[in-house]
């Protein structure tokens, strides 16, 4: 197994800093706007750009966490069944943008239960996708992100791992690793 650094701790903070600015061009003082990382590693990205975000607006921001885990279209397929996360939503969503967040965006299928698990709390008034990594060439839904912190060109048999300080990582890194190809 090989393992190439796509990102390290200096260029992840500078793509972090370059989404959040993005955001806020496009939702000001995010008045009409919710902040929602997907369960279970998107919340650490979400948690890290609306810490980012509000410091530079000075606008508190609604954040929520989702579960799809009941949602996901694999739910019933799997040997093991998949331990469900916590959604925590305090706040309604009906007539909001929501910026939907996740650390990598792979075939699209966890964002598609994504979009069904939000309808519990509401219609949104417009849905954007931040991801900080695309893997391009892998897509099995047509799902596309609005924002993205870095493309990356894969292979089925690869994988990225996200490694950010909240989850108890000493750095913030993104790494591409090489499995055995079959």
């Amino acid at each position: 197994m090989q393992k190439k650094l796509i990102l390290d701790t200096h260029l992840l903070n500078i793509t972090v800093n370059r989404l959040c600015q993005q955001l806020i061009e496009n939702h000001g003082n995010f008045e009409d706007t919710a902040i929602i990382g997907m369960q279970p590693k998107g919340i650490y990205l979400a948690e890290m750009i609306h810490k980012k975000l509000e410091k530079d607006t000075g606008t508190k921001i609604d954040l929520g966490y989702l579960d799809t885990t009941f949602f996901r279209d694999d739910f019933r397929r799997r040997e093991t069944p998949v331990k469900a996360n916590a959604t925590k939503i305090p706040f309604i969503i009906e007539n909001k943008n929501v910026v939907l967040i996740d650390d990598v965006l792979y075939t699209g299928r966890s964002v598609r239960a994504a979009m069904d698990a939000m309808i519990a709390f509401g219609r949104p008034k417009k849905v954007e996708l931040l991801v900080l990594v695309n893997r391009k060439y892998s897509r099995q839904l047509p799902i596309e992100p609005d924002y993205v912190g870095k493309d990356v060109n894969t292979m089925e048999y690869q994988k990225v791992l996200v490694e950010l300080e909240d989850q108890g990582f000493k750095d913030n890194k993104i790494w591409l690793i090489n499995k055995e190809s079959k």
